[in-house]
Parts: C-alpha cells; structure tokens; sequence
C-alpha cells in the first residue's frame, strides 16, 4: 500500500495536495460478484465517494455493512418513485444520461465499476478516468436475442425495442471511448472489448477473498450455485436438471427471475432445491463450506462465485465458456460439460460423481490463490501510479512547450 500513500502527496502546480478519488457503479440494488469488486476497490479508496445511478438504501441499511457509512451519491434516477426503481428497465432510456450528470469537476481521478452505464462519464481534461469493466452490456451485444425472446415482445412493441437495442450498441461503443484506460477482468472480457469497442485493455482479475474460506472435504451432500438471478445465468435449466436427477441443490441470488423459479420449484416434485435468496456473508461462507460442489451453467465473465467455492475447496462443474476456462482445471478442481443442455450438464454430474473422491480440497484451494483479494490492490495501485505518473508528464511537456 505504501505507493498509494505515496500517491495521496502529489503535488500539483507546486502546491501539496491529496489525490481526490471518486468511485463510480452502475447500481446498488443487487449484490454479487461486481459489488464485491466494488468492496474492495472502496477499500483502497477509504474516502472516495461512490457515485450510482441509483441504490437501494433500505436493503444497505439492513442488510450491506460495508456501505452503510459511505458517501453514496445517487443520479436524479434516485428520486424516482420505488416501484419505478424495481423494474429498472422501465428507466432505461433515461439511464445513458444519468452518468453524465455526475458533478466530477473536484476529482483527479476517477474509477468507474461498470457493466452498462457508469463508464459513459464526463470528466475536465486533467482527470483521469480508468474503467474497470466487468463486461460489454450483454443485452445490447451478444444476449441481444435471447432478451427479446425472454420479454416475449410482438408486433410493433418488438420493432420498437430492436430499433432502442439499436441505440444503445451505437451509444454503448461510443461511450466506452470515454475512459482513459479499460480494465477487463479476464481475458475473455477483454477480448469483447477489442471485438465490440476496438480498444486494448489490461486483465486485472477481481479480487477473491479467499482468507474467508477454510478448504473443507466434508459436505451435506447439497449441490450449489450462487448468482444474480438474471435470465442469462440459466439457473432455471439449472433447475430442470435436478429435478431431473432428484437430487439437492441450494440456490444463493437475487434478480428479477426469483419469483418465477419460486413458482418453478413449488411446482417441481423434487422438494430437495431450495431457493435461499440473498443470504449474509457469514452465512454464504457455511453454505460454500458445506456444499459437495458448485455448479454453473452460464458463460460468465469471470465468475467469482466458481472462485469462491474453490477456495472453500470445493469442485467446480461448469459450462466450458468464458472467465470459467480462466479458472477451473478440469479432473484437478472440477468438470466442464460442453453446452447448456439439460442432458450435457446431467452427464457433467455423472461425470463428477465418479471422480468425487479423486478430488482433494487442500489441491483445490491452491488453484485460486492466484486471485486474493491483495494481488488485486496491488495491481490496481500500480496501474493508478503509472497513469498519474503518466499525466504528470503530459503536464511538464505542456508547460516546457508554453
């Protein structure tokens, strides 16, 4: 840590002063694997300000520790009304404006946490803005389809959203220009930069923290899957499967999709899949610890939650797509299975069956240790320093040429 203390002395214009740093993040209404990147990041950054389109206070108040006591400034989206704030696609056409709003004059720099919007800010010449991006928006880009299927749309209500996605690729590659520097977080992210932004960016994995975790063989025989529950992380065929199979499975996550797969499950005849909802973090860490093994069925970014249970020593089966191919070694901490399909993932747990007692927890841990949380904050730091050692010799060139 000690560069950036270094850092917080710099001077400018031959007087002392400390580095002003804002954070910015999409919303802070759900909380997973983006929020805890967030986390951290306010971590290195103890008085910086986070800025977000809108956040739920209610649920920070009862339920997110970490935030309660952090200068949270919200856009004009957060005088809307509640109901409106629940259904935040009713405001997305308000949502690429909401960043550009923000009053950043007073910072030299800002971070940006963005999957969508937060990454569209405008900021004076001399402040740095380095974006820290968890994905190209999904729904505008390579999920485009799939949410128009999933919002079951018709007619001229369909032509009309196709004609806004339209919109928002062109608003969303022209914004990711903004920043002075992307940072992706695998490189899987970064290579969907390069294909929908034609930018560079460095991989920075986000931070796991894998100290909450002790790697644990024993388990309650329960299957595990952690996630927002949005429709792309297919935890409904998630669902299909087990009830296929008849076996245990707890479902962690918040999203838009909770009551239809609580209607799904109630509906189901095996009564072993629990739908837990958002749980607290002391408690999240038993459920990793007492799992038999994780699960996932998405092509995800990342995927912090599948990090998270290797360093509770847990196996891993997941789709052979995205961040995962950055994480799990398959026969050394888990098993892939090729495609989302009902009978590919059943198979994948067969698979894992016979190999479960192969499985060494301690083995396990050791494959994500590459990932601690300080790693990230040194890597973050350096990048700060270079970009701000950077811009001061843009100064220094600036004035020698005056």
């Amino acid at each position: 840590m000690s560069n950036f203390f270094a850092m917080e002395n710099l001077e400018e214009e031959g007087k002392g002063k400390k580095l002003q740093v804002a954070l910015v993040h999409d919303f802070l209404v759900n909380f997973g694997g983006a929020e805890e990147t967030l986390k951290t990041l306010a971590e290195i950054f103890p008085e910086a300000p986070i800025f977000t389109l809108f956040a739920d206070r209610e649920k920070i108040e009862k339920e997110v520790d970490w935030l309660k006591k952090r200068d949270i400034r919200e856009s004009f989206l957060g005088k809307m009304p509640n109901f409106l704030k629940r259904r935040k696609s009713w405001l997305l056409p308000l949502m690429p404006t909401a960043p550009e709003t923000f009053d950043l004059r007073d910072f030299d720099l800002v971070i940006s946490s963005s999957s969508g919007f937060a990454k569209s800010l405008v900021v004076k010449p001399k402040t740095i803005h380095l974006c820290y991006m968890h994905s190209p928006m999904r729904y505008v880009w390579d999920w485009s389809r799939e949410y128009l299927e999933e919002k079951k749309l018709k007619g001229k209500s369909r032509l009309l959203i196709r004609l806004f996605l339209n919109y928002l690729r062109l608003w969303d590659r022209s914004s990711a220009q903004r920043p002075d520097f992307l940072i992706a977080n695998s490189q899987y992210t970064a290579q969907r930069i390069k294909k929908y932004y034609a930018r560079d960016s460095q991989v920075i994995y986000p931070p796991v923290r894998i100290n909450d975790f002790s790697p644990k063989r024993q388990n309650e025989g329960y299957f595990l899957v952690v996630a927002r529950l949005s429709a792309y992380k297919r935890i409904d065929l998630l669902v299909d499967v087990f009830q296929k199979l008849d076996l245990p499975l707890k479902i962690v996550g918040e999203g838009e999709q909770k009551d239809c797969l609580a209607k799904k499950i109630q509906q189901g005849k095996n009564k072993k899949i629990e739908l837990l909802g958002w749980v607290s973090r002391q408690e999240l860490i038993k459920i990793y610890q007492n799992a038999r093994a994780f699960i996932f069925a998405a092509e995800e970014d990342f995927g912090i939650a599948l990090a998270e249970a290797l360093a509770a020593g847990k196996p891993v089966i997941a789709l052979r797509s995205g961040g995962a191919k950055e994480i799990v070694q398959e026969n050394k901490n888990g098993i892939f299975f090729d495609f989302a399909e009902l009978e590919l993932i059943a198979d994948g747990i067969r698979r894992f069956v016979e190999k479960e007692k192969s499985f060494d927890s301690l083995a396990i841990r050791q494959t994500v240790e590459k990932f601690a949380e300080e790693r990230f904050k040194k890597e973050i730091l350096d990048l700060v320093e270079k970009e701000i050692g950077k811009e001061k010799d843009r100064l220094k060139d600036g004035q020698a040429s005056e």
